[in-house]
């Protein structure tokens, strides 16, 4: 059982409503890693076929082609040979790597490097610790302090034919009371603020739940988009992946332009670079908690009345959703249903009913909570929670920021990557980057949506958002991952009674990365119209992404398959790829370095954590190491 929240104070609540006049007050201002998993023993397992599973049966056309799931045995481009993987790399650059994975591999100094980095600050002082810093772990995970700072590695990342993904790696150092305040604060409602101090009951709230109309499926589910004390701190158990705590709008505001920077250094850095950002830094999370909680309970009533299956396979039966909305007690014609979800809207095929529309989101005259409503035998049910109109006006600021965003990264033809995170937040996260897409991916790829394949609904997910672009003729942009929050996630579920949403182990999360990654290729191959970045370390999803596009005649020179690795990491994948010919990439970190250190310990901690998988790089680098010293090329 849980425990029960501790009442909040007075002025916790006081702060809160402090922080939401800052909208009024403000609204000129802002109108204008993905690394793999891996198993017990520490190895990468190879792919394992799937049988005769279809992965493409929702394709009107594609050519029929023989699968080949094994990797080829031969082929030019090779990941074992030292000195074709380091020949853009310096023997200082190489040294640096292997130091720092020799001290990743004690744990003593893992485990307490914040505490270890902080003595050294003191001892030493900041100027003489950041020196040493650029000189070790800084150097080798971040490119510099700042847009002009980085361009030098920009330049040789693309003078060895790797691009860049740039990622402003700032990032508030706080302890754990603090976030968990942060968090409890930016997550619960006004509403259920007043339920803590005791201004309204807590029964009132749950009889207002009740009320909503939930499919069967949907009961077990309640507390999965409900804040919940003991994983308010959202960076327990994460360590490849930034966390944002909201604080104000002004805070937002800051994060916004951090993103404006990392844009324009994008932009400014490369011809065709990308950069990186995460919802939970432009808006309040109750936001993401109460959008997603109606989304999914939105979309579960759509496929129980739709055939999910049959929509995917087959298309929309209109009869038959009619028919059984009528058996449900809610509306009877097609008038009526569009009516009654207000949420989807008509699109030019008449055929099809779909969830959401960006410009439904983003209307300022149009409340939230009216959006989610459906008539259930005659009663009127929202799918969302009345917000109140500072909470409105929060909740558009969010989507404004967003918008900001996306349009100034199609004016500087910069690609926008949207990361994905915790699965509480995800829905909202997912629907608002499609939307996205919709919006500004008419002529060609800006919006780039993250799909974490450890995840149950990920195959599903990437396969209706894929359907959907085709069909409305968009370009779809989609960067493929294992994940980041496995062991958190896995917790809370347990926790918080609802079922596991992560696969079952290694084995099952690589089956769905790689039929993921066969989707998107097919879909390439035959429609054209789509961009796939294959974020992985894992050397065998690399080897079949190749083999797949060459099977498919996928040309490494056609630009719409991309190869994502960190900065400073998995050298010998990145370098080859991109000398090779294909579109290989770099997360490519920047920030001043006192602002990193959160960042730098977190690639720490994941290094030590993957340490066993990493062998196989060490080994590499000591082997060109040693060829160097051996024929005097140092």
């Amino acid at each position: 059982m849980l425990q029960r929240l501790p009442k909040r104070t007075l002025s916790s609540a006081y702060r809160l409503r402090q922080q939401q006049q800052y909208t009024s007050n403000n609204d000129k201002n802002t109108e204008g890693s993905s690394s793999g998993i891996v198993n017990k023993s520490g190895k990468e397992t190879r792919y394992v076929k799937q049988g005769n599973a279809k992965a493409d049966w929702w394709l009107q056309a594609r050519s029929r082609l023989n699968r080949q799931f094994d990797i080829e045995p031969e082929r030019k481009l090779t990941f074992t040979d030292n000195k074709f993987a380091f020949q853009s790399k310096t023997t200082s650059e190489l040294l640096r790597a292997s130091l720092c994975f020799n001290l990743f591999s004690i744990k003593y100094l893992v485990e307490n490097n914040e505490k270890i980095m902080g003595a050294m600050t003191k001892i030493l002082g900041e100027k003489t610790f950041h020196a040493l810093m650029k000189a070790t772990v800084y150097g080798q995970f971040v490119a510099g302090e700042d847009k002009d700072k980085i361009k030098g590695c920009v330049e040789r990342l693309t003078g060895a034919g790797v691009g860049s993904i740039l990622d402003y790696a700032v990032e508030e150092d706080i302890d754990e009371n603090e976030a968990v305040e942060l968090e409890m604060d930016a997550c619960l409602s006004t509403e259920e603020h007043m339920a803590e101090i005791g201004d309204i009951p807590d029964t009132e709230i749950k009889a207002s739940e009740d009320k909503k109309f939930r499919t069967p499926s949907q009961f077990n589910d309640y507390e999965m988009y409900r804040a919940h004390k003991e994983f308010a701190d959202r960076r327990v158990g994460v360590t490849s992946a930034r966390t944002y705590f909201y604080k104000d709008e002004e805070k937002c505001d800051k994060y916004m332009e951090h993103f404006l920077y990392c844009i324009n250094a994008a932009g400014g850095a490369s011809e065709d670079g990308f950069a990186a950002i995460k919802l939970t830094a432009l808006g309040r999370p109750q936001f993401l908690l109460q959008f997603s909680d109606a989304l999914v309970s939105s979309r579960q009533l759509f496929e129980e009345l739709a055939g999910a299956t049959k929509v995917l396979e087959l298309g929309f039966d209109e009869s038959r959703f009619i028919d059984k909305a009528g058996r449900m007690g809610l509306a009877r014609s097609r008038g009526d249903l569009l009516e009654t979800f207000t949420f989807m809207q008509e699109e030019a095929d008449s055929e099809w009913i779909d969830l959401l529309d960006w410009n439904n989101l983003t209307d300022r005259n149009k409340s939230f909570s009216d959006i989610f409503v459906i008539d259930n035998h005659g009663e009127t049910v929202k799918l969302m929670k009345d917000l109140t109109s500072d909470e409105e006006d929060q909740m558009k600021r969010m989507l404004e920021r967003i918008n900001t965003l996306a349009s100034e990264a199609k004016r500087q033809g910069v690609r926008l990557m949207i990361d994905a995170e915790q699965t509480y937040f995800q829905p909202a996260i997912s629907r608002i980057s499609v939307e996205c897409m919709r919006e500004f991916n008419g002529d060609n790829p800006v919006i780039f949506n993250t799909y974490q394949c450890y995840l149950k609904q990920a195959f599903k997910n990437f396969v209706i958002d894929l359907e959907q672009a085709r069909r409305e003729g968009f370009h779809f942009g989609a960067k493929i991952v294992r994940g980041a929050y496995m062991e958190q996630e896995r917790v809370r579920a347990e926790k918080l009674g609802y079922e596991d949403p992560i696969h079952v182990d290694y084995e099952a999360t690589s089956r769905c990365y790689h039929r993921t990654m066969d989707v998107g290729l097919e879909y390439i191959h035959s429609h054209g119209d789509a961009n796939i970045m294959i974020a992985s370390h894992n050397i065998d999803s690399i080897k079949y992404a190749i083999s797949r596009m060459e099977s498919l005649d996928i040309s490494r020179s056609e630009g719409k398959v991309f190869f994502g690795q960190l900065l400073g990491m998995c050298d010998q994948l990145t370098f080859p790829l991109g000398q090779a010919g294909y579109p290989a990439y770099k997360y490519v970190p920047f920030g001043p370095v006192a602002d990193v250190l959160p960042y730098l310990s977190r690639r720490a901690k994941e290094n030590s954590a993957i340490m066993e998988g990493a062998k196989a790089e060490k080994q590499i680098i000591h082997r060109e190491l040693f060829r160097r010293l051996r024929t005097f090329q140092l």
